[in-house]
């Protein structure tokens, strides 16, 4: 079960800041947990509560007192195999004109195909199930060429070639595509041997022209395979529909590039990858893993400050420009470079904090070319995961870039920080619509945290949770004091619900922002403001919390902020959001701006790793196909 929502607080703010400032352990659960729950600010308990149990014995941990709820986990992805096309059905007699497609007429090649298909007896073609599955459909219901014309490959086969040799400018790989096109001086010594090359020609056309309209719009890999992190819907291709189409139409190069999503975000990573691919290597390499603070050494310090000097405008240019000059070459980092430092970090949207570490690094070296094409490629992947069409309006979050945008007709109308899962309670990547605001609303605490993070405190001191100003329920919805719970007498299957009230120390904040998802993630507000002055803000418990919930919770009703802020002052309530607006809780560390730019971030997760493994798996199983 996903971890969501934010660790609730019952301390004062900046105590809680203290805490986690000195890095209090997160696999201490329970020492911080005491203190969130323990003291600090009391809530009376909303209806009267029969009083605890005098003398109550400490309750025992039963066997599986240790058990927790596990987060989703990463599988070795595993490619389908390549099976054998199986022709042995075409050879055999031909279908009666009732089994064949309705819409299929013979065309004068028609009797020379059938007689060609006795040279595919012997033929080791190699393809996905689905589309061996799919060539025998759509041949046996239309028994005729589509790419060839007379003993030649027609002009929709060429066009059919040219697209497949350009798969490299959508970050796919060629060779998944390539196919032995029959020269137009064959070197075929009789008509037998010819028609033979023809019609395996043919077959593998068709082949690799549906593999390529199947990665143009689902993706090499089924991103559900990888993670349970990952949730996308199924995206059905009638590739028998695909021949079909391509065999009535001379359009070929049109059709195929329209299997491409079709969202301006896809166009600008392509023009990123292409001007990636004609590009040189970064010939300053800064080391990415650089830790510099002040006072330290370090050889890359010169680099560093090169790349600043190349990149100062006037203002810049004329408080740092001398200094920059006289300490060009300094390997130690010292005090009369440090307000350079924190300027150059606020201009680029940091932190101000002096230290030079990997994101001022990657801010003003960049990332290496290599890391940035396999960024763009990835990106290019998971765009084909997505709708082709995004929609408008729409919610975009990007984890990495620890942002979300409201979007509207090709404008961004808000753009927001946001606090995401931490590495250990990571956030989904999944698209859903959204339903509904709540104002001052109640938190229904996951039973993932439940077991894995009270229950610990609670088997000690049941009634913690009455003080902390929680209600607990049974399995018919009735309320009973916590302190009454035998606690100790369960394992990871608690049969209470816990849900905290709204108030000030609520951890959702006074909105939360719902898209129903079997991840039970939903965007909302926070107490803990502090989170978003820091620049990695990968925090939370897997939901997405928001700097500015007012601006977005408006954005996506259709109303102001003043309207939010007048709901809020009547308590809590419910609004239903009566437009259709997607959601993405997305994950890119390549991703363009609204006006084309592609910024890079971190992968904070590590699945740019994974899903090039995936790529790589799938690789392997092609790599021996004909």
């Amino acid at each position: 079960m996903k971890f969501l929502g934010n660790r609730v607080t019952a301390l004062p703010l900046a105590a809680l800041a203290a805490t986690l400032a000195f890095g209090a352990p997160q696999a201490g659960a329970q020492g911080l947990f005491d203190m969130l729950f323990g003291g600090g600010i009391r809530h009376d308990p909303q209806g009267e509560f029969p009083p605890p149990p005098k003398n109550k014995p400490k309750p025992k941990v039963p066997a599986g007192g240790g058990a927790k709820i596990s987060s989703p986990s990463y599988y070795t992805y595993k490619a389908d195999k390549l099976v054998r096309v199986d022709f042995s059905t075409l050879a055999a007699t031909p279908q009666p004109a009732t089994a064949q497609d309705a819409a299929f007429v013979p065309s004068v090649t028609g009797a020379a195909f059938r007689d060609a298909i006795a040279g595919l007896g012997d033929y080791e073609l190699y393809a996905e199930p689905d589309i061996a599955k799919a060539l025998i459909a759509y041949y046996s219901a239309n028994p005729d060429f589509i790419w060839v014309t007379g003993t030649s490959p027609n002009s929709r086969a060429q066009d059919a070639v040219r697209v497949l040799g350009e798969a490299a400018s959508y970050g796919l790989t060629p060779a998944d595509y390539t196919v032995d096109v029959p020269a137009a001086t064959s070197s075929a010594t009789d008509d037998a041997a010819k028609v033979k090359e023809l019609v395996r020609f043919e077959m593998a056309l068709s082949a690799r022209v549906l593999r390529y309209a199947h990665d143009a719009q689902n993706g090499r890999v089924e991103p559900n395979r990888m993670t349970g992190y990952y949730d996308f819907p199924a995206k059905p291709l009638d590739m028998a529909g695909v021949l079909k189409t391509l065999a009535h139409t001379q359009e070929v190069r049109t059709y195929l590039e329209s299997r491409h999503p079709q969202n301006a975000e896809y166009q600008a990573l392509r023009v990123e990858l292409e001007a990636l691919q004609a590009s040189a290597e970064n010939e300053i390499v800064v080391d990415p893993k650089l830790l510099l603070k002040p006072g330290e050494t370090s050889p890359e310090l010169p680099k560093l400050l090169t790349l600043i000097s190349r990149n100062l405008d006037d203002e810049m240019g004329g408080t740092y420009g001398e200094m920059l000059s006289r300490l060009a070459t300094s390997e130690v980092y010292v005090p009369e470079l440090v307000p350079l430092i924190k300027a150059v970090q606020v201009k680029e949207g940091m932190k101000g904090d002096g230290v030079i570490g990997p994101r001022t690094v990657a801010l003003l070296a960049g990332t290496s070319k290599a890391d940035r094409l396999l960024k763009v490629q990835v990106a290019l992947e998971e765009l084909r995961w997505l709708p082709s069409d995004l929609g408008s309006p729409r919610v975009f979050i990007n984890q990495p870039a620890f942002t979300a945008s409201y979007i509207d007709n090709g404008e961004e109308k808000l753009k927001t920080r946001v606090v995401v899962g931490r590495v250990t309670n990571q956030t989904a990547f999944f698209y859903n619509q959204i339903k509904q605001v709540d104002f001052h609303p109640y938190w229904g605490v996951p039973q993932s945290i439940i077991v894995n993070e009270m229950l610990p405190r609670l088997r000690n001191d049941p009634g913690y949770l009455d003080r902390a100003g929680y209600e607990v329920t049974d399995s018919r919805g009735n309320r009973i004091p916590s302190s009454a719970v035998d606690w100790g007498a369960y394992g990871s299957n608690i049969p209470y619900s816990v849900r905290q009230q709204p108030s000030e120390a609520n951890a959702l904040g006074e909105l939360k922002i719902l898209f129903p998802n079997k991840h039970a993630i939903y965007m909302h507000d926070t107490p803990q403001k502090s989170f978003f002055k820091q620049d990695m803000r990968a925090l939370s418990h897997g939901c997405v919390r928001l700097q500015d919930p007012r601006g977005m919770a408006a954005a996506v009703l259709g109303t102001s902020v003043d309207y939010v802020a007048e709901k809020l002052r009547h308590g809590h309530s419910t609004e239903d959001v009566t437009r259709k607006i997607p959601v993405y809780v997305a994950y890119f560390t390549a991703w363009p701006d609204m006006s084309g730019k592609v910024e890079y971030f971190n992968d904070v997760y590590d699945r740019d790793t994974r899903l090039k493994q995936a790529l790589d798996a799938t690789e392997a199983v092609r790599t021996p196909s004909i």
